[in-house]
Parts: structure tokens; C-alpha cells; sequence
């Protein structure tokens, strides 16, 4: 029975494959057949259809080029970008090296009242040579500018802000006979006169904002509106009292003569409330200036 059963199952495979084969065989022929008997029309309609399809591959094509182009662009450009980037950032470095000066200052100095104080003149002890230093003098100073702004924060273009740091040493004698104080031995102790020489001088520190304009120009005019500073005057008054503060005005002119080099000329005036202990240093300077930008 088993036997029998399996010579059927394998007949019906045989049977079944059989089948199949020729159907392999004849489909594509009686396809091609059945084809030849179609409408033209639908024929021109399979055609269509396929040429669609290949006009949309083509445009994906072309999309798909296109956007490997437009990626190409903004790469390079994404790349412009950023060497401007570190170029500014460069200048702007370069900029800022730039923006400080350190300067060395002298010249003419002018005093508004002659100095007084106690080896000089003295209401006090009105005995001895009593000598009175001159007005003029001259000074040396030094100082630095550190850079704040290039457009004046953006409200002037081309005019610059520096804040300025400086100090200046100013002699006006240092050969004036002083009072029985500095009589050697001192006249208040029964001593001939024999007075002794004293030096009249004069330190000044200042810290003020200094404005420039024609920035970038090699020829550069500046102005300080107002600045404050502080004086201090040896020798002293006879309260002794050696500080004095007061305000300083100034302007002048640079040209940048090679390089990080400054030739300049400047002219200031210190003004102050009043005399300490009756010391009056209001003054003003003239000279010139070498500077140089760091």
C-alpha cells in the first residue's frame, strides 16, 4: 500500500513538474503572441509609461548632481568664511598689539606763580637770603597709552580712544638760596649768613583719556579734554604739605615716522584749585615726544 502510494505521489510530481516545464516553455510564446494581437495604443501607453519612469531617473540624476554641486559651493565657501575668520581675528590680534604706546616726554615748562616754600621763602622765619625760584623751568616724563577703542565705540569712525598713564619730573632751579633753615649753621642758632642751595622741583603723575583722530593715517592729531593729576612739590610748604591735585588739559600731534615709530610734539596745562598752604603749582609744559607702539 505504501509502495502504491508512493509511485503516486511520484507520478503526480512527475505529472506536476511536467506542467511546469511547459508552461516555461510556452508563456513567453504565447505571450509574445498575445502581445502581437494587442492595441497600438496600449503598446504607446507601456511605452509612455517607461519613458516616464526614465525621464524621473534621469531628473533624479540631475537633482542628485546638483546637489553634490550645491555641497561642493557651500563647502568652499564655508571654508572662505572661516580664513576671513582667522585673518580678522589676525588683524584684530595685530590691532590690539598696536593700539598701546609707550612715549618718552621733554621740553619747556612754565610756572604761573614762583615757587614758595619752606627753604625758599618764609612768612614764618623771615630771615636769611629768602630766594625765590624762577618760573621757567624744564622736565622729563614718560608714560603709556593703552588703547580703548578705534571708532570712538562706534559713534566716530576713524577717531580713536586712549587712556593715558603718565609722569613727569619738572625742575625750576637748583641753585636758590634758601631761608635761615637751610643756612649752614642756621641763623636761628646765632650763625652768619651763609645760605644754602636748594633744588626746586616738581613730580606730576596723570592718568586721562586722549583722543585721536585720522586714525590709520600717518599724521595723527590728538586732544585730551580733561585728565587728572597730582602734584607733588619738593620742597615742601612750610605747613609741610607736598600733594596737590589738580586737572590737566593737552593736545598735540604725532606722525608715525617708520614702522612702530612716533615723532610728536604736545603741549599741556595743569590747573588747580588753589594754593596748598600757599603753594601754587598751576603750570604748563611744551616739548616734544618719541613713542613707541607695542
Amino acid at each position: 500500500m505504501k509502495y502504491f502510494f508512493d509511485k503516486t505521489r511520484l507520478a503526480v510530481g512527475a505529472t506536476v513538474g511536467s506542467l511546469v516545464i511547459v508552461l516555461a516553455v510556452a508563456a513567453p510564446q504565447a505571450w509574445a503572441n498575445g502581445a502581437s494581437g494587442t492595441d497600438d495604443a496600449a503598446a504607446r501607453a507601456l511605452e509612455q509609461k517607461v519613458q516616464a519612469l526614465e525621464d524621473q531617473l534621469n531628473a533624479i540624476r540631475n537633482e542628485l548632481g546638483q546637489v553634490k554641486s550645491d555641497a561642493a559651493r557651500e563647502e568652499q565657501h564655508v571654508k572662505e568664511v572661516e580664513q576671513v575668520a582667522v585673518h580678522a581675528d589676525e588683524l584684530a590680534t595685530k590691532a590690539a598689539r598696536k593700539s598701546r604706546m609707550l612715549f618718552f616726554r621733554g621740553g619747556f615748562t612754565h610756572a604761573m606763580q614762583g615757587r614758595h616754600g619752606s627753604s625758599i621763602t618764609s612768612n614764618v622765619v623771615p630771615v636769611g637770603a629768602q630766594d625765590t625760584a624762577g618760573q621757567n623751568g624744564w622736565y622729563v616724563g614718560a608714560g603709556v597709552d593703552f588703547g580703548l577703542t578705534n571708532d570712538l565705540w562706534g559713534y566716530l569712525p576713524r577717531t580713536s580712544v586712549a587712556g593715558e598713564i603718565m609722569f613727569e619730573y619738572k625742575e625750576f632751579g637748583n641753585k636758590v638760596q634758601g631761608n635761615a633753615l637751610a643756612n649752614i649753621p642756621t641763623q636761628l642758632a646765632g650763625g652768619t649768613l651763609n645760605p644754602r642751595n636748594v633744588t626746586v622741583s616738581q613730580f606730576t603723575l596723570t592718568a586721562a583719556p586722549k583722543i585721536r583722530f585720522m586714525e590709520g593715517s600717518k599724521f595723527r592729531p590728538w586732544i585730551i579734554p580733561m585728565g587728572l593729576a597730582i602734584h607733588v612739590i619738593s620742597p615742601t610748604s612750610e605747613s609741610i604739605t607736598y600733594l596737590n591735585p589738580g586737572v590737566m588739559f593737552g593736545a598735540g600731534i604725532e606722525y608715525n615716522i617708520w614702522k612702530d615709530f612716533y615723532l610728536g610734539i604736545d603741549g599741556r596745562y595743569h590747573l588747580t584749585a588753589g594754593k596748598a598752604d600757599g603753594v601754587k603749582v598751576d603750570g604748563m609744559t611744551a616739548g616734544g615726544y618719541v613713542g613707541i607702539g607695542f
